[in-house]
């Protein structure tokens, strides 16, 4: 079965927007797993702009959740980490400027940064994916360092169309093959919505989806449960995608 896990940085953004104890990350966490995803995703970011230290230590302490920690290479974000030993944590670039995560981490650039930060966190007991793109050099980068898993960049294909979506789309293909062939587990994520997921689903040997913000958005119209539930029963089309 593909797995889900949903990202639920967008509720606390609507939290933060007027200061509020509200919407709560908790509760919203809850709903998650309760319809079925498998796991919920955090990004605790350097400038706290949603998700707080706090939110991770009480989301940890939630029994039946599993979280995955998106980070990046920062050393307070990296002592919450080991504080509350998620069960995954994601290495992600960061920008203060950005709306959202832009591109893939330059694994190949910063090997020996990425290498030491894989092996403190495994040696902390927290299993390590790095967030790429669908490059052959990032790939084999991500394996050198020890990462057990990767995530692939989705938001080109996802915000693509035509001859370019289809090259964007053999690309993740061709990283997803390299990286099965290497070991690695396959996580994808970024810019999925049920409207793109089926170029999504064309990638072979995916384990799990992270979608967050198109399901938050979908849960103004039809509940956090629907939303959930509804990106469940699109991703049961998946068949292990290209041969």
């Amino acid at each position: 079965m593909l797995k889900l896990g949903v990202n639920i940085d967008h509720v606390a953004t609507l939290r933060e927007l007027r200061g509020t104890p509200y919407p709560d990350v908790l509760a919203a966490a809850r709903v998650c797993r309760d319809a079925g995803a498998h796991g919920v995703t955090v990004h605790l970011r350097e400038d706290r702009r949603h998700i707080r230290d706090a939110d991770v230590r009480v989301l940890r302490a939630e029994p039946g959740l599993r979280l995955n920690l998106e980070m990046a290479i920062a050393p307070d974000v990296l002592a919450v980490a080991l504080e509350t030993c998620p069960d995954e944590a994601c290495l992600v670039p960061e920008r203060r400027q950005e709306r959202t995560t832009e591109g893939g981490l330059d694994v190949l650039a910063n090997e020996a940064a990425v290498g030491t930060w894989v092996r403190r966190l495994s040696d902390g007991g927290v299993r390590v994916s790095l967030f790429i793109e669908p490059d052959p050099r990032q790939v084999e980068a991500a394996a050198r360092v020890g990462a057990p898993c990767i995530e692939l960049h989705t938001g080109t294909l996802c915000t693509s169309t035509g001859a370019a979506a289809e090259r964007e789309l053999e690309r993740l293909v061709s990283a997803a093959r390299q990286a099965a062939r290497l070991g690695l587990q396959v996580n994808a994520g970024h810019g999925i919505n049920r409207g793109n997921l089926a170029a999504v689903l064309e990638i072979p040997h995916l384990d799990t989806l992270n979608i967050g913000h198109s399901i938050v958005c979908e849960a103004v119209f039809i509940g956090l449960d629907g939303a959930v539930r509804a990106m469940l029963t699109a991703m049961q089309a998946y068949r292990g995608g290209r041969p």
